[in-house]
């Protein structure tokens, strides 16, 4: 089916539109849990417990991808729908650079820190040079990293969901297959999955770097830009809800993790990391229908089609109202062979992990809701509202629950703190939406 920006959209038509972007950032979390099987089943435990331990602060650093690629596109997006195509690429290609350079930067900044930040978060003896070996590898494709999750949410932008959903398939089985010779194959333990991860980031980053860079069907090129920090600003505000969740859910499961090794230990960790290699993969559902319906949202703002984009909102509950279900059901479904599948070894933890499982699956009944919501508002260029919301979910609804339920459930109270802020997320999410049923409020908002 042929899609326009330009078009009418029915739930079919949203449908189209944004399966390339959900199978694109599912696959994605997908292969980023390989690293984990391999390592958990051909290294071991003590190794699996590193990777997830380090995993947040690598998460932060590639969260300036995000920002840029969801902030940019929306402005991109909405520079299209008020028909100013040049102006368009422009800002694309400033938006391009600009994240590169910031990720050598940050990838430098990264490596000199890491070893005292771990520290400080208490990991120590076999734990610390694991989580430093394996980080360091990881660093050094940081640029890479960052370009890779921008170019995944500005394919869709540039009218070409597609091959954002190729590259990201590409990428992830240059990950699985390296991830099978270094680990499963090659003595190469925690360093080859390292390096198969950071190899498989170039490919997702560096291929659709070439592809802009030559002539192209898709609706932006790189070229030329000028350094225009109105622009940039705008940029960065759009996407700070983005940049906001990015960071905060490294550092809320840096939070988790404290409160599981004091309360359950190592086996603790573990079981949340398995956790949260399935609610990656489940969330890539509600993240990439909302990256796959921002640029169409922007686009008919810029162009002061109200009608439409109410109407996109609308179907869009009704579908994610729909995804919601489907992911709850399938979270109670898969809970036993998903931890057998990582934790299988170890009949403690197994019986561990199901429980935590049992709970957890309904925080994905909320979930979507607000990640839409942010999502929403960051399409039409309100990065502040969308900020609010994404604030509120990652981070303080987060940190509040995980630290007052334990107190009435222990760990049980950990596993029900996630199902706790995103409830109260979705109702916060809901208010904000709730306004925009209104033609004239929803052209201030």
């Amino acid at each position: 089916m042929q899609i326009r920006f330009s078009d009418h959209f029915t739930c079919k038509k949203l449908l189209c539109l944004t399966f390339p972007s959900m199978i694109m950032l599912v696959f994605t979390s997908i292969y980023g849990v390989v690293d984990g099987f391999f390592v958990s089943n051909f290294v071991g435990k003590n190794a699996f417990t590193a990777v997830n331990f380090i995993m947040p602060f690598l998460m932060i650093l590639g969260a300036v991808g995000f920002m840029f690629g969801t902030g940019g596109g929306a402005l991109i997006a909405k520079t299209l729908g008020e028909g100013d195509k040049e102006k368009a690429r422009r800002l694309f290609s400033l938006v391009v650079y600009t994240s590169a350079g910031l990720g050598v930067v940050l990838a430098v900044a990264g490596l000199l820190l890491l070893r005292p930040l771990l520290v400080l978060l208490g990991a120590e003896g076999q734990l610390l040079e694991n989580c430093v070996l394996y980080g360091r590898i990881i660093l050094l494709a940081n640029p890479i990293y960052i370009l890779q999750y921008e170019f995944q949410c500005l394919f869709p932008t540039a009218g070409k969901p597609a091959l954002g959903l190729y590259v990201t398939v590409a990428a992830g089985l240059t990950n699985m297959v390296l991830d099978a010779l270094f680990v499963a194959v090659l003595p190469w333990g925690i360093q080859g999955a390292a390096a198969a991860t950071a190899i498989s980031q170039c490919v997702g980053g560096l291929v659709p770097l070439v592809y802009f860079a030559l002539p192209n069907r898709s609706l932006l090129r790189l070229g030329r830009a000028r350094m225009e920090p109105r622009a940039l600003g705008k940029v960065c505000a759009n996407g700070s809800s983005e940049l906001m969740s990015n960071i905060s859910i490294p550092l809320v499961s840096m939070l988790y993790n404290l409160q599981l090794l004091a309360m359950a230990g190592e086996d603790g960790v573990a079981a949340y990391g398995v956790l949260m290699y399935v609610s990656l993969i489940f969330q890539a559902v509600f993240l990439g229908y909302s990256v796959g319906t921002a640029p169409v949202i922007s686009y008919h703002y810029g162009a002061r089609n109200t009608a439409e984009v109410k109407g996109i909102l609308r179907r869009s509950l009704g579908l994610i109202s729909v995804f919601a279900l489907a992911m709850f059901a399938a979270a109670l479904g898969l809970a036993q062979p998903l931890s057998r599948l990582f934790v299988g070894y170890d009949q403690a933890l197994y019986d561990f992990t199901v429980r935590a499982f049992g709970i957890f699956a309904f925080s994905f009944l909320f979930t979507g809701f607000a990640i839409f919501g942010s999502a929403f508002f960051t399409a039409l260029n309100n990065g502040l509202v969308s900020a609010v919301i994404s604030f509120l979910r990652t981070l303080l609804f987060q940190v509040a629950a995980v630290l007052i339920l334990p107190l009435f459930w222990q760990v049980d109270g950990i596993w029900a703190a996630t199902v706790a802020a995103e409830c109260m997320a979705a109702l916060v999410a809901g208010a904000f939406l709730w306004r925009c049923r209104d033609e004239a409020n929803l052209m201030v908002v």
